[in-house]
């Protein structure tokens, strides 16, 4: 099925795109959203997007501050900001409750819009994504952050700087290779998750979740494994791939994805 982004006006102040999909009287679900993470956006989900769309209506969107460099709002950047945009564009869809696939700061979104909008989430996918980051500051990336180009000239550039799977995923989020936000303002999105953990939002998620936890990952060891003692929980490691898992190991994430969509009741 391919793939034919429709533009849906603005939520949130986000740029929401419906993909279509497997519709609910055919045994779809009713939407699929995708949640892209930390200096991401909702266009990189395109390689996943084809094969989602064989069990729901798909959709992305730019989070916050993920919207283009005129775009930077730094007023406020809590989780609580982020996930009640969530909750808005989900709202806003009205198809029913929806099955949420979030990589990273997406996943950490995910969970715990699940957690306050029982209502508006039927199932989880939470890919590379723990609830405690505390004491582990982003400070010592700023001079990697200083050392980036104003702008990169084309993608084998981002490539050559950030290795084939995370420079095609960067290109694709940025602006003809200009930043899509402010580094600062990122960093300041992270350096949130150095003073608090969300534990406690994890706890009071509801719904059956998946778990994808890449070998070489970003999470702080065993987090991801403990969350897994929640019932309804599957969780896997993916041998081999880091960060990006949906594209440093697509097999990998598209079986699990697959198997675990496959299992639950529309």
């Amino acid at each position: 099925m391919e793939s034919y982004p429709v533009p849906v006006p603005s939520i949130a102040g986000a740029d929401l795109l419906d993909h279509g999909g497997l519709e609910t009287g055919d045994g779809g679900f009713g939407a699929i959203v995708l949640v892209h993470g930390l200096m991401g956006r909702g266009r990189t989900w395109g390689r996943q997007i084809p094969w989602l769309q064989r069990y729901g209506h798909v959709f992305t969107f730019d989070s916050a501050n993920h919207r283009g460099a005129e775009s930077v709002d730094p007023g406020d950047i809590s989780t609580e900001r982020f996930v009640a945009d969530l909750a808005e564009i989900l709202t806003w869809i009205d198809r029913g409750p929806a099955v949420l696939i979030g990589h990273s700061m997406g996943g950490l979104h995910s969970w715990c819009a699940a957690a306050e909008f029982e209502e508006l989430v039927t199932a989880l996918v939470v890919e590379d994504m723990a609830p405690d980051f505390r004491g582990r500051s982003t400070g010592a990336w700023t001079p990697w952050f200083e050392s980036w180009p104003d702008q990169f000239e084309n993608m084998q550039a981002a490539v050559d700087m950030f290795g084939d799977v995370a420079g095609r995923y960067f290109y694709e989020a940025f602006d003809d290779g200009r930043l899509h936000g402010s580094i600062p303002v990122w960093t300041d999105i992270a350096d949130e998750w150095a003073n608090r953990d969300f534990w406690k939002q994890w706890e009071a998620v509801a719904a059956p979740a998946l778990l994808l936890e890449a070998e070489y990952s970003v999470t702080p060891p065993g987090q991801m494994a403990r969350m897994a003692d929640r019932p309804g929980t599957t969780y896997l490691r993916a041998d081999g791939a880091g960060h990006l898992v949906h594209d440093d190991a697509p097999g990998v994430f598209r079986g699990a994805v697959e198997a675990f969509l496959s299992g639950l009741p529309r």
